[in-house]
Order: C-alpha cells, then sequence, then structure tokens
C-alpha cells in the first residue's frame, strides 16, 4: 500500500473529534486508507442494498453504539446523521464515527444541518507526485504522469489508462450523477464533461459551454455544480487584489485528475500528449492540483488562485499564506527560456512582492536562482512554500 500523506492527520483527528469525514473522488482509496487506519472498527458499506436497508430502516440498532464504525458511502442514507449526532453527543467518545463519500455537496448539507462542530472534515484526492516518489516509484517525463493519472488502482494493480478511465466515466455517471442530479440524456452529459475536458485552463464561460453543448446556461451551470460536488472538477477562483488595475473576475476551469481529462480528450498514449494542443495546460493542471493536494492533505484549505488582468497579463498560480503571496508561472517547455519570468516581472513590479518569492515551474530538470525568482523543475514544485 502506497503510504498516504493525509494518513497522520486522520490519527490525530480522531483523538479530538467524534466523527471523522474523509470525502473524496471514487477510487481515490479512501476505504483502503481508513481501513488501514482503524483495522478494529466495525465496516459498514452503504453501496450494499441490504446494509442500506437496513440503516434506513432502523437508524438506532444500525449505529451501535458499543462499537466504533467506518461507514462508507454514508450519503446514500442521510437518515443517519441525526441519530450520529444524539449518539456522539451521548458517548462523548472521539472517533466514534469514520465516515466516508464521495459526493462533498450532500455530506456538507448534512453537516451544517446535524453534525456542526462534532465532525472534522478531510479531502483525500488521487495520488500526489511526493506519495508516488516516496513510495519509490520511477517517475521519469510529466507527460507519462499526466496520461496516466493519480487514481491508485491504476499503480495497485497495473491497469492501462485506456481500460480505466472509460469503465470510471460510466460508473461515475451511473452512480454519482443520478444520485445528485435526474439527468435524463446521460449521452449530452458526457458530452458536456467532453467540452470540460476541451477548456481545461481556460476562463469558465457558461454561456459558451451551454451553447456548444446545446442545453440552457442554468443546465450548464447545474452542471459544473455536479462535476465539482463529485471532485471531477475544480474552478481556481481569480485573486481579487486590484493593484488599481481591472481583473477578470470568472474562474478558470481544471481537473482533480489529468488523467481522466486525458481520457475524455481521447489521448490514448502518453505520446500522443506530447504534440497535443493542451499539453501546456494540462501540464498547468497537473502542476495546481499537486499544490491542492500538499494542502488538503494536511488538512488544509485550497490556498491557491490565479490572476490576470484586463489586458491578457496573467499569473498563473498565486499561493496566499496569511499576507504572504507566492507567484507561479507554469510552463511546460523543457528548455528554459528568461521570457518565463516576464508576467512575474510584470506583477512584482505592480505588488511590491520580492523577487525572492517569485518561481518558474517548468518541464525540464535544472533548478536555478536568477535575477528575476527562482526556476524550479516540475519534479521539485513541493519545495514551493504552499502550506
Amino acid at each position: 500500500m502506497i503510504k498516504r500523506v493525509i494518513k497522520d492527520k486522520i490519527i490525530q483527528l480522531a483523538e479530538k473529534f467524534p466523527v471523522i469525514s474523509v470525502t473524496g473522488p471514487r477510487q481515490s482509496g479512501k476505504t483502503t486508507l481508513i481501513k488501514s487506519i482503524f483495522p478494529d472498527y466495525c465496516y459498514e458499506s452503504l453501496e450494499d442494498p441490504d446494509t442500506r436497508l437496513f440503516a434506513i430502516n432502523d437508524p438506532r440498532k444500525f449505529l451501535n453504539v458499543e462499537k466504533k464504525m467506518i461507514i462508507d458511502e454514508i450519503q446514500r442514507a442521510p437518515e443517519l446523521f441525526s441519530y450520529m449526532q444524539s449518539n456522539t453527543d451521548k458517548t462523548n467518545i472521539n472517533g466514534q464515527f469514520i465516515i466516508s463519500g464521495s459526493q462533498s455537496f450532500l455530506l456538507n448539507q448534512h453537516f451544517s444541518q446535524s453534525l456542526a462542530g462534532r465532525v472534522a472534515i478531510l479531502n483525500l484526492m488521487p495520488l500526489s507526485l511526493f506519495e508516488l516518489m516516496d513510495h519509490g516509484i520511477p517517475v521519469s517525463g510529466y507527460e507519462k504522469l499526466i496520461y496516466q493519472g493519480f487514481y491508485p488502482r491504476l499503480y495497485d494493480r497495473n491497469i492501462e489508462p485506456v481500460d480505466f478511465y472509460p469503465n470510471y466515466i460510466q460508473t461515475y455517471i451511473e452512480r454519482d450523477v443520478r444520485l445528485l442530479q435526474n439527468i435524463h440524456d446521460l449521452t449530452l452529459f458526457i458530452r458536456f464533461l467532453k467540452l470540460c475536458a476541451g477548456r481545461i485552463g481556460q476562463l469558465l464561460n457558461i454561456n459558451s459551454l451551454a451553447n456548444d453543448c446545446g442545453v440552457s446556461p442554468n443546465t450548464a451551470k447545474s452542471w459544473v455544480s455536479v462535476l465539482g460536488a463529485s471532485f471531477i472538477i475544480f474552478l481556481l477562483q481569480p485573486h481579487f487584489k486590484n493593484f488599481n488595475k481591472r481583473l477578470v473576475k470568472m474562474p478558470k476551469l481544471y481537473f482533480i485528475d489529468t488523467g481522466l481529462a486525458s481520457s475524455l480528450l481521447e489521448i490514448q498514449s502518453e505520446n500522443q500528449l506530447s504534440t497535443h494542443y493542451l499539453r501546456g495546460a494540462l501540464f498547468e493542471n497537473f502542476i495546481i492540483s499537486e499544490f491542492i493536494k500538499t494542502r488538503l492533505n494536511h488538512g488544509l484549505r485550497n490556498n491557491c488562485y490565479f490572476w490576470r488582468d484586463n489586458k491578457g497579463m496573467e499569473i498563473d498560480c498565486i499561493i496566499e499564506s496569511g499576507n504572504r503571496l507566492t507567484p507561479i508561472e507554469i510552463k511546460s517547455g523543457n528548455t528554459f527560456n528568461q521570457d518565463f519570468f516576464r508576467n512575474l516581472n510584470y506583477w512584482n513590479k505592480l505588488s511590491g512582492n520580492p523577487v525572492k518569492s517569485s518561481y518558474v515551474i517548468y518541464g525540464g530538470d535544472s533548478y536555478q536562482d536568477t535575477k528575476d525568482g527562482t526556476l524550479l523543475s516540475w519534479k521539485d514544485n513541493s519545495e514551493i512554500p504552499v502550506i
């Protein structure tokens, strides 16, 4: 089993909260991780119809107060949340329930209603680059990583991406989409999903997306919410500190996992990715998602933004930590070019940000301290202060 960074945080919080929630995409390793941390807990999965029926019909008996429990895919039986509240208030035992699910919207809705102050919420994403390297998995070119993606099963079972992702998409639509929203035309929804993949790294224009798919803007907006709630995409928000400039206020669209995005783009080999028109956007997606994984693996919220003014000047990623802003440009090229720092120089002069806290991450292997900032290889992205 590949060691997950988030493990220590789960153990720490289980000593302080009665309920621990671990959410994340399907197949991100939630069940495997939780069962390995709490091997003595009673495990129940609400994906099983009989178990789910028992939980719904007799929640008091299902939530046996004499046992500590792991409850998997708990969004399938939301009736349990109120009973969990009364149980935890009665027993006052930390780490009594470890729950997991793949629908953040449904879970957060019930947390605020029933378990506010009683639940610690953690998000487990697919594997990070650090976790792969720490486990000793060979990492060569980034094209292979982007194409393969980071779902654990790809590495545990040596499954080819062309076999894994089409089945993953089908499972996702059959289970999660139908649970969140009654979408009648699933073929149209898949088309929408593919159109989203074609817009990686672009500003989210709902009207354009709706027109290209042939649905209403309200439908497109609703479907974007579904994709976000089920950990398929995330929206990178703009940084609003304007420095007397008019700024873009729309978010940018990215995928949680580049392997899934590559599959939706019909990329069938890492060699094909090398010449693909979205190579740069996928590389950008890969790096930004790594920053977000680092934050989430330490129980922290996403602190990544982008910056763009009305003249088109842009910083790919700005990490905000207290009063510290760390601007980062992301370039897929393998050869360093001093022009990589052009937008950083513009932004630093505008903001008064020190040059020493500016970074370029690129597709090559070199490390350089330059007069304009630090050049880092994509393999060394963990050196950037995200936490």
